[in-house]
């Protein structure tokens, strides 16, 4: 099976998500065109290979003419399982994630301007492609600087993600990231990490009090200085929680009505450097 759709020329800053069934070996292309004869030049080429020594090849194709092939010897799909890739446009870089997870860097061989069709082919049955060109978070404030507001354009549904990016302060004790409804008090998510205790609270205040506590972690990810990456997936009945790539924790969701969580803040012991939603 093949799949092509135009994308915007815009391409930078952007994603795309597809959640499929795998099956044997498939493939996904970011392209420039659809053309056969000859060969339309493809940006990345992203396959998920599942014979042999299971892995992840991604390489360019420019005047029908393969680069060098980059391999991964890590495959985090399964056979027959549903699956959500997503893949993160950066001025310099493709990223991917696999289920809430970042799986690879791929540098870009040319101009992303080039760059028009998304297709998908092989073993693979599509439920859902997606587009976002750019953040649906905007700072109220109209930079980055702590204490930080962000407002959430028609609030959280199931399959939002944010990411949250930043560097640790050199003498830390602790920052909070909050999900909130910016009507109210209420705080849907809270969550503490505390350097000197390595200690990572979760919570949440409704009705003018705090809730049960959440401390387990299988590690403490945060170190003093130290840049990091925070990946929160909204999903139907819980938030999960991935740091640098690492699944961390999941938080059952408190507050039903997700389209209410219409703002995030961030303050605390940390530089704060990018923060996006898809």
């Amino acid at each position: 099976m093949t799949r092509a759709v135009d994308t915007p020329r815009d391409l930078q800053g952007s994603s795309a998500v597809v959640c499929s069934l795998p099956l044997c070996r498939f493939q996904v292309d970011l392209s420039s065109g659809c053309s056969t004869k000859p060969r339309s030049d493809v940006a990345l080429h992203f396959s998920p290979r599942f014979r042999g020594a299971p892995c992840v090849v991604c390489n360019s194709l420019l005047q029908e003419s393969w680069g060098r092939e980059e391999t991964l010897h890590q495959l985090p799909y399964k056979r027959g399982a549903p699956f959500e890739t997503i893949i993160l446009v950066h001025h310099d870089v493709f990223k991917v994630a696999v289920n809430g997870s970042h799986l690879l860097e791929y540098k870009h061989r040319f101009p992303l301007n080039k760059v028009d069709t998304f297709s998908v082919s092989g073993e693979v049955k599509v439920h859902a492609i997606g587009y976002i060109p750019s953040s649906a978070i905007y700072s109220e404030s109209g930079d980055l600087s702590l204490p930080y507001k962000g407002s959430i354009l028609k609030g959280l549904s199931p399959g939002r993600h944010i990411t949250i990016k930043g560097q640790i302060s050199v003498y830390p004790h602790s920052f909070t990231v909050n999900l909130r409804n910016s009507r109210t008090e209420n705080i849907a998510l809270h969550l503490n990490p505390r350097m000197k205790s390595s200690v990572f609270i979760r919570n949440s205040y409704l009705s003018e009090s705090w809730g049960q506590e959440e401390r387990e972690l299988p590690f403490f990810p945060f170190s003093s200085g130290d840049y990091f990456e925070i990946l929160l997936l909204c999903q139907p009945h819980q938030f999960k929680l991935a740091v640098n790539g690492s699944h961390l924790f999941e938080f059952r969701h408190r507050v039903q009505d997700l389209s209410s969580i219409d703002q995030l803040e961030i303050m605390g012991d940390m530089e704060l450097t990018d923060v996006k939603l898809w």
